[in-house]
C-alpha cells in the first residue's frame, strides 16, 4: 500500500498546483489544446512530462514499448496509429517529437529476442517494426561491442520512426506545407543529456549537456 500512498499525496499536490485556483485550470476544462506530440517509450523512467517540466495540456502524449511508429499500412496497429491520427489531425498539433531512450528495454528484446510469455509474444511481434534497424546496425557494425550495437540501434530507430511518419499521407503534407515540424530526440540516462537529431548534420547533437559538463563550464 506505500505505492498506492504515495500516488494519493502525489494527486494531493497536484490538486493544491493545479486546482486550487479555479483560473488556472479553467481553459483545461473546456477543451486541449497542446501544440506538440510526443512519441516515448513506456519505460518508468522516461516520462516526457516530467523530463520536460511540463504542464497539464501542454503536449499529447503516446508511449509504447521503444517508441515506435508503425508505416502507413492497412495492417497498421490501430492503438498507436489512432492516437497520432487524433493529435495531428484532430488537435492540429505543430510539432512532434520521437522521445527514445538510453538502455531501452524495447531495444534489447529486438537485438536479443526472447519470449516473456509462454503462450503469447506480443513484444516480440511489436518490435518487429524495428527489424530493419536491427539488420542494418548488425551489418554496420558487425565487429562493435554489444553496448555499441544497442546504442546504434536505439538512435537509428527514432529515425525510422520519423521516417515512418512520412508514410501517413496527412503528415507528411502538413511536413511539406510548413504546418508540422518533426523532430527526433534521444534521453541519455547514464549522462544525463538530451540529444537532437540535426538533420544537417545527420547525427544526433546535445540539446542539454550532462550535468557535470554544465558545471564544468560555468567554472571555467
Amino acid at each position: 500500500m506505500e505505492a498506492i500512498e504515495k500516488f494519493v499525496r502525489g494527486f494531493r499536490r497536484f490538486q493544491q498546483q493545479y486546482l486550487s485556483e479555479p483560473a488556472t485550470f479553467d481553459s483545461l476544462r473546456q477543451g486541449q489544446n497542446p501544440g506538440t506530440l510526443v512519441i516515448g517509450c513506456c519505460d518508468s523512467r522516461v516520462d516526457p512530462v516530467l523530463l520536460t517540466g511540463s504542464d497539464p495540456g501542454d503536449m499529447f502524449v503516446v508511449r509504447n514499448i521503444a517508441n515506435l511508429v508503425p508505416p502507413c499500412t492497412p495492417d497498421a496497429p490501430p492503438g498507436v496509429t489512432s492516437a497520432i491520427e487524433f493529435a495531428i489531425c484532430g488537435l492540429q498539433v505543430a510539432r512532434v517529437i520521437v522521445l527514445g531512450h538510453a538502455r531501452c528495454g524495447g531495444i534489447r528484446a529486438l537485438m536479443n529476442p526472447r519470449r516473456l510469455a509462454e503462450e503469447t509474444d506480443f513484444v516480440g511481434r511489436w518490435m518487429r517494426i524495428a527489424e530493419p534497424v536491427r539488420l542494418s546496425v548488425m551489418q554496420e557494425l558487425r565487429d562493435k561491442t554489444e553496448e555499441q550495437q544497442h546504442k546504434a540501434c536505439e538512435l537509428a530507430s527514432i529515425l525510422q520512426s520519423l521516417d515512418n511518419l512520412l508514410t501517413y499521407p496527412w503528415i507528411k503534407r502538413r511536413v511539406e506545407e510548413g504546418t508540422l515540424v518533426l523532430h527526433g530526440w534521444y534521453f541519455d540516462i547514464e549522462s544525463g543529456a538530451l540529444l537532437a537529431y540535426s538533420p544537417r548534420q545527420q547525427e544526433f547533437l546535445p540539446m542539454v549537456c550532462p550535468l557535470e559538463d554544465e558545471a564544468f563550464a560555468t567554472a571555467e
